[in-house]
């Protein structure tokens, strides 16, 4: 991000941590021992950033561009968490029948069979809004509960692992497994994150597609009127490859962290991956840092609740905070902009 919008993020974080650290001493806690513990949760060694910050910024990165794409065109993808957990079930399935494929091979199945799961899951908001003008925000919400629901009832049914005991599935072939930094947990979907972002920063920049794809967002009539674009097909496409982006991060979370599908894979992924797209101001690389730092608050969320015994739930509150201030930010310099100041 440049400098001129890195800086509200900076500082919003400066008052996210500030306010949790007004609150820690409220409530009879030690801000210095607690925001440290907290700074070792997610920085206190290389294996702590490799192996806790990094894995948990994926999923984050990849549903935040997922997001992105489809807030680009005006279309309000908030069915993430189900799109994700649609890739997950499919990788799943898929990965337990992958057993003497060659590895290259059997991820690329993996991760295809992920992505078009999360498409299948988003077509049906996409036919409601193109055909029957439904908004996709109201639809792809709703379908957020019925993916929680499927993976109970697969992990419960059939996909419940061989002896019938516990609600998971058996684990994935060996060979469809993302390769691991030896010594940690960091695996190779980190850099098919980054990937994705250049990706898709050159393709919004570099393209006419990704130009009708913005001006479609900034202003649909004027783009179907003066530009001649088909507005409902960018919209449309613009939903299934945001619900495949996040089917494809379920995917990855399956053939890189759990090997297995389980209640509660997602900690709310979906959810979260909104923040991290907007706070990036919807930028592709914007993303890959807003990422990060959601991941290194949950990682050092931990940390405080480990070493200084301050629930970690509090660490939302700094996620908060950040939000807020970046919103009154933006608000203040469209204000600003606009010569209302």
């Amino acid at each position: 991000m440049r400098a001129e919008r890195s800086l509200p993020l900076i500082s919003a974080v400066a008052a996210g941590i500030a306010v949790l650290a007004v609150t820690l001493v409220a409530t009879g806690h030690d801000p210095i021992v607690a925001l440290g513990a907290m700074w070792r949760g997610a920085f206190g060694s290389w294996d702590t950033i490799l192996s806790a910050v990094l894995p948990r910024s994926i999923p984050l990165i990849v549903i935040g561009l997922g997001i992105g794409l489809a807030f680009r065109t005006g279309a309000l993808n908030i069915g993430a968490e189900g799109q994700f957990y649609a890739g997950a079930i499919a990788a799943t399935w898929a990965g337990l029948h992958l057993n003497g494929w060659p590895g290259p091979l059997a991820i690329a199945a993996l991760l295809i069979t992920s992505i078009l799961a999360g498409v299948l899951w988003v077509a049906v908001p996409v036919l409601l809004r193109v055909r029957f003008g439904v908004l996709e925000v109201i639809s792809t919400l709703l379908l957020n509960f019925v993916a929680d629901a499927l993976v109970s009832w697969m992990v419960q049914g059939p996909l419940q692992e061989t002896k019938r005991i516990y609600p998971q599935s058996d684990q994935i072939a060996a060979s469809a497994r993302l390769p691991q930094v030896p010594g940690t947990r960091l695996h190779l979907g980190v850099l098919l994150a980054i990937s994705l972002a250049v990706a898709l920063w050159l393709i919004y920049r570099r393209t006419l597609w990704g130009f009708q794809l913005r001006a479609t967002g900034a202003g649909p009539l004027a783009a179907r009127i003066a530009g001649r674009i088909d507005t409902k097909q960018m919209i449309a496409t613009a939903l299934l490859l945001s619900g495949g982006i996040a089917g494809l991060a379920g995917g990855i979370e399956v053939s890189g962290v759990s090997y297995a599908l389980f209640q509660n894979l997602s900690p709310g992924y979906g959810f979260t991956g909104i923040a991290v797209a907007l706070l990036a101001r919807l930028d592709p690389l914007g993303t890959i840092a807003t990422g990060l730092l959601f991941a290194a608050l949950e990682a050092g969320a931990g940390g405080l609740q480990r070493e200084a015994g301050v629930p970690a739930v509090l660490v939302y509150l700094i996620e908060a905070v950040i939000i807020i201030v970046v919103l009154l930010s933006d608000a203040f310099a469209r204000r600003r902009s606009d010569g209302r100041f």
